[in-house]
């Protein structure tokens, strides 16, 4: 999968503004730490289908998985399937980032942020292969949740990768922490829908947390 992190997505994890753009020295900088990071990075995507139930209580059951999530629940009102979803980067962009934080930490800072907009990019790549694979079947997609949305446990991080058979399919595995490794990695749930949602909320706009100072 080839894919290039967007420009605008770096800045912004960097803190910069449309009003406060970077200036054309540091530009340079960034789009050759973007591409550094481009060349080290091996997207690569897992996905699996499962149909979807809400127990007494308010529990959902994702196939064989249950969640209680309140956060979820609203985000698949109106789905009767789900699909689990994982992806990453691959190692070698978690060690690009740390050989440049034991050398030039301000390069790292870069990397990290080339890292996240280049996984968005990757999730947001595998979410329209899939919505158009699902629309072949007459079903709507709605947007990825990952743990730790909302009271969605980031527990669930491990019960993902399992149903995904993530270590042996793309290399992606949870530490005792909880935490994906490689670092710039993500889980999510997807939910299907026979009726299309009014609208395509997603990232920064699906997270309650709008004192964040990365958000949109």
């Amino acid at each position: 999968m080839t894919l290039e992190a967007d420009y605008g997505e770096i800045c912004r994890y960097l803190g910069y503004r449309r009003d406060t753009p970077p200036d054309s020295g540091m530009e340079q900088t960034i789009r050759a730490c973007a591409r550094r990071l481009e060349e080290a990075a091996t997207p690569r995507w897992v996905s699996r289908e499962f149909p979807l139930a809400r127990l007494p209580g308010g529990a959902l059951e994702l196939g064989e998985l249950r969640v209680e999530s309140g956060s979820l629940s609203r985000n698949l009102k109106g789905c009767q399937r789900v699909i689990l979803f994982a992806a990453t980067l691959g190692v070698e962009a978690d060690r690009l980032i740390a050989r440049a934080s034991a050398v030039r930490m301000s390069e790292a800072v870069i990397l990290q942020a080339a890292a996240a907009a280049l996984i968005e990019a990757c999730c947001d790549s595998a979410w329209e292969a899939l919505r158009r694979e699902a629309a072949g079947e007459g079903w709507h997609l709605r947007p990825r949740f990952s743990p730790g949305y909302g009271d969605f446990s980031i527990a669930h991080q491990r019960d993902i990768t399992a149903l995904l058979q993530t270590p042996a399919r793309i290399g992606l595995t949870v530490t005792e922490q909880m935490l994906l490794a490689p670092m710039k990695s993500v889980t999510a749930v997807i939910g299907m829908s026979r009726q299309a949602a009014p609208c395509r909320r997603q990232g920064c706009e699906a997270c309650g947390k709008t004192d964040c100072a990365f958000r949109r």
